[in-house]
């Protein structure tokens, strides 16, 4: 790591939209923590002990700007008695949803995350990060949008059927959420989180049309964010935002996860002093790049939405795929220190 700066200090400096000496790197690695310690992905996200150990490990290997407390995607719906699909080298998916009938959200209350065990082992797992880190590094937590959330809880097709047919059950939907996704994400604060990841997908300009995310995805963001007691960041998870950009900006986000789909200096200008920017290497194309490739895309990255600050390098996911070797993460890494040193130069592209 750079003598000059702890991870914590470059982090603050560039949302600050400041130019730290150098770009931040968040290196969103989860399934590589089982990996590195040699144990299946399920029995790696069910203690607590080893989710720590294997983020703690990853940082000292890779020396990026983050630790990650993301598990796995369902993890809300399993709180809730969801089942949850393991797989044995990729993302646990949920499985059928726990809403059978649009009528079954009339009964559904708020979660209590004291009552459950899926979202105790994050927090057990941040609070061991940050007996470890201290202050060093930002530790993001991560909660599912109330609005992207129903995906899982009803399937999608039933609950793009809500938003239009049903708008009172979809109101119902949203304010149990709310309620639910604030208490998460202030408790993953409590436990020792820097930030919160709002990822919100069926936000993103490619599900929902950019004229409705006022009405819905906006509208439910500005309500949420408002309560939850730290900074967040709102990720797209490969999603296009640009075309609702002044509307994020105003849902008191600090930070937005771009799509690989973007064009990225276009957006860091639509975002500038609003809005500091997250991404965007494709995580897909992550998995077969050469070493050239690797660094041809840091560098291209770093060129458009580097300067001036308000850029944290990063996949355009939010989550890297297990797929992608060691040395490709290595040749990221390398890359980055080469090519976004402030004052970026004509040779990192700035």
């Amino acid at each position: 790591m750079s003598p000059g700066m702890s991870s914590m200090q470059r982090v603050l400096t560039t949302l600050g939209h400041q130019e730290p000496d150098r770009v931040p790197l968040f290196l969103l690695v989860t399934m590589h923590g089982a990996r590195e310690l040699g144990v299946p992905l399920r029995e790696y996200f069910h203690d607590p002990a080893l989710i720590a150990e294997g983020q703690l490990r990853l940082r000292a290997r890779y020396g990026d700007d983050c630790l990650y407390g993301f598990l796995y995607a369902p993890l809300e719906v399993e709180a809730r008695g969801g089942d949850v699909v393991w797989v044995d080298d990729g993302p646990a998916n949920s499985g059928e949803p726990i809403l059978r009938r649009p009528e079954d959200i009339r009964d559904l209350q708020p979660l209590r995350v004291a009552d459950a065990a899926p979202l105790g082992r994050a927090l057990t797992a941040i609070e061991l990060m940050k007996e470890r880190v201290a202050d060093e590094a930002p530790i993001v937590g991560v909660v599912m949008s109330p609005f992207s959330l129903p995906v899982m809880q009803m399937g999608f097709d039933a609950y793009i059927e809500l938003m239009y047919e049903r708008p009172e059950l979809f109101e119902r939907l949203m304010q149990v959420n709310i309620e639910s996704c604030v208490d998460w994400a202030n408790a993953q604060l409590a436990a020792g989180a820097t930030a919160i990841c709002y990822f919100d997908p069926v936000s993103a300009s490619d599900i929902t049309p950019p004229e409705r995310y006022e009405q819905w995805g906006g509208a439910v963001a500005r309500q949420t964010l408002a309560r939850i007691q730290g900074p967040t960041a709102t990720h797209f998870a490969s999603g296009r935002c640009l075309p609702i950009v002044p509307e994020v900006a105003e849902t008191g986000t600090a930070v937005v996860g771009v799509s690989a789909h973007e064009e990225l200096g276009r957006l860091k200008a639509a975002c500038a002093g609003r809005l500091s920017v997250l991404g965007n290497l494709n995580g897909i194309e992550m998995c077969r790049w050469t070493p050239e490739e690797a660094r041809a895309a840091v560098r291209a990255a770093i060129a458009a939405a580097g300067p001036g600050g308000g850029f944290i390098l990063s996949d355009n996911h939010g989550e890297i795929p297990l797929q992608v070797a060691d040395e490709t993460l290595q040749e990221i890494v390398a890359a980055t220190r080469e090519y976004g040193r402030y004052p970026l130069t004509e040779a990192s592209g700035g």
